[in-house]
């Protein structure tokens, strides 16, 4: 059986957990699929990249990922206020918008809703926070 390295295609299953034990994705809910991704292409998150290498077809284990190999430091400077009326009208704290930024369009959470401006964080949701990830390998190319 091939294991998997740096440069391989693999399918996996995974369930996404923060360390409190609540789930924040997996590819095992109703209506979605497995993971597909070809290793070294920075289409995963370092530490989940580097959790499935030396892995087999048909093993199954828990990786824990620190919050710098994910999605990194949570930055105060990407939190911002914005005037009211350049958001919808009705927008309200947990909505996902999208805003231009220097480097093209960024997805920006609202956090708080005051009279006159909304408070935005351009922040990934997960960053600042370590991730656990239970990883079971179908495929290996």
């Amino acid at each position: 059986m091939s294991k998997i390295n740096e440069n391989s295609t693999v399918t996996v299953n995974y369930t996404g957990k923060l360390e409190d034990g609540i789930v924040f994705d997996s590819s095992l809910n109703e209506g979605r699929t497995p993971l597909k991704a070809k290793l070294g292409q920075n289409q995963l998150i370092p530490g989940f990249e580097r959790g499935l290498v030396d892995m087999e077809v048909g093993e199954k284990k828990t990786i824990e990922i620190p919050y710098l190999e994910a999605y990194g430091e949570y930055n105060k400077s990407l939190v911002g206020e914005i005037e009211k009326n350049k958001v919808p009208q009705d927008v309200k704290v947990g909505a996902m918008l999208q805003t231009q930024s220097p480097n093209g369009p960024m997805n920006v959470r609202v956090v708080e809703v005051k009279e006159d401006v909304v408070v935005l964080d351009a922040n990934h949701p997960l960053a600042g926070k370590n991730l656990i990830f239970d990883l079971e390998v179908l495929e290996v190319e």
